[in-house]
């Protein structure tokens, strides 16, 4: 094995390690998750380097530069305040989905009216239109980190593979008898996974347009899939009550996590894959542990049905957004509600943290989304100006550019 170069990840913090082995290119990432401005950089220098034997000694220098970088990054005070820099009348009928690149340059939005349109982030304007579906586009994903792909999901039971780049269809994936409603790539942007209201998941090869599996076993439509950090496993979640852990090698059920008495509105991992949070409209949530998959918490408190649950990127928070009006922060650890997230006048339908876990966006059918501080609950801020439900929300990867999607046939762009 040969060392080629490192890259810096700032969120979560994190050095990639390029290298050659048998003349293939790999990469393999150092997690530094738990990192803080005052971490032991010495000490955390040392236990890296008796761990990891592609860092030599002439390279221990850069490693160490590299971890000072990513504590000073830390340190950057994140108190951003929000503006209203564009309005996109993106469609002729409602938004489905929004969805940025990794770097936040682009952004695609699909629609009732059949169609996904990619977008310039920086200056708002339409860069194109993806056309072809014959019904609702309502799942979209771009192929991040690479950014040059995307996938879009539809109600005409087909998902299509574009290049983000040119607009050109790659390949038409046929073979779900029902709506396509979740769609994800995996992270080394090989595989499509699709969820659908015909109760399967299905796995889809991107080079060759060919399908890999078909992954059955629910017994009411899938509505959320999502790949774990190293795409060896697939969660999803469905409204037969239960969420499916998938090996994707094989496309095997590993594990089926059984104890929810409502349908699944969503299903996470942390980001070390140790545990899965799902949320249901029974008004719990619950965390699992994915070695054993076994329920070891079961967050409480909502009045009404939870409609979304999201990890911070340490694992250690997860917020949770209820029809009751309210979201909540929990300790995922302790499972103790740290604070409770007040003053949406409507149900908030979507819950998410910047890539730093200093703020929390919901979105609201109360026509707002609003910015809370996690810690103390405080409503930071509230982007106001939609005239109908606002139904997805977004930070970019920096997270000082925000996306909201709304009914009233617009997106808008805060920064």
């Amino acid at each position: 094995m040969r060392l080629k170069r490192f890259l810096l990840r700032y969120y979560p913090p994190g050095i990639i390690l390029e290298y050659e082995q048998s003349k293939t290119v790999k990469t393999k990432s150092i997690d530094l998750l738990h990192l803080k401005p005052s971490s032991d950089v010495e000490a955390l220098l040392d236990e890296i380097v008796a761990k990891e034997p592609l860092i030599t000694p002439s390279k221990v220098e850069q490693v160490r530069k590299l971890i000072i970088r990513l504590q000073e990054k830390q340190v950057e005070i994140n108190h951003h305040h929000f503006y209203l820099f564009k309005v996109l009348r993106a469609h002729i009928l409602p938004l489905t989905n929004v969805a940025f690149n990794k770097s936040g340059s682009n952004f695609i939005t699909g629609s009732y009216d059949r169609t996904c349109k990619v977008w310039d982030t920086l200056s708002g304007e339409e860069l194109f239109t993806l056309e072809g579906h014959r019904n609702v586009v309502y799942a979209i994903d771009y192929n991040n980190p690479f950014g040059d792909k995307i996938a879009t999901g539809s109600f005409d039971k087909t998902c299509k593979l574009w290049s983000a780049e040119t607009g050109k269809c790659f390949h038409t994936y046929r073979g779900h008898t029902a709506e396509i409603v979740c769609l994800q790539f995996n992270p080394q942007s090989t595989l499509i996974a699709t969820g659908s209201m015909d109760t399967t998941a299905r796995l889809w090869d991107v080079q060759t347009g060919t399908e890999v599996a078909t992954l059955t076993g629910h017994t009411a439509e899938i509505i959320s899939c999502c790949f774990n950090e190293t795409g060896d496993k697939l969660l999803t979640g469905s409204f037969d009550h239960t969420v499916s852990i998938w090996d994707v090698k094989n496309g095997r059920r590993i594990h089926t996590l059984i104890g929810h008495r409502g349908e699944i509105s969503n299903a996470q991992f942390n980001f070390d894959c140790s545990l899965v949070v799902t949320g249901s409209m029974d008004k719990t949530c619950k965390i699992w542990d994915l070695a054993s998959a076994k329920c070891i918490g079961t967050l409480r408190g909502h009045d009404d049905e939870v409609l979304d649950v999201a990890f911070d990127y340490t694992g250690e928070r997860i917020v949770t957004a209820s029809s009751d009006g309210t979201a909540r922060v929990y300790n995922a650890v302790t499972q103790h509600c740290i604070t409770k997230l007040e003053g949406h006048e409507g149900e908030i339908s979507k819950a998410c943290f910047n890539p730093q876990g200093t703020r929390i966006l919901t979105a609201s059918s109360d026509k707002t989304a609003r910015l809370w501080d996690p810690t103390t609950g405080e409503c930071i801020q509230v982007l106001e100006g939609h005239t109908d439900e606002i139904f997805s929300c977004s930070f970019n990867y920096e997270g000082n550019i925000v996306i909201t999607g709304s009914k009233d046939n617009t997106c808008r762009l805060w920064r």
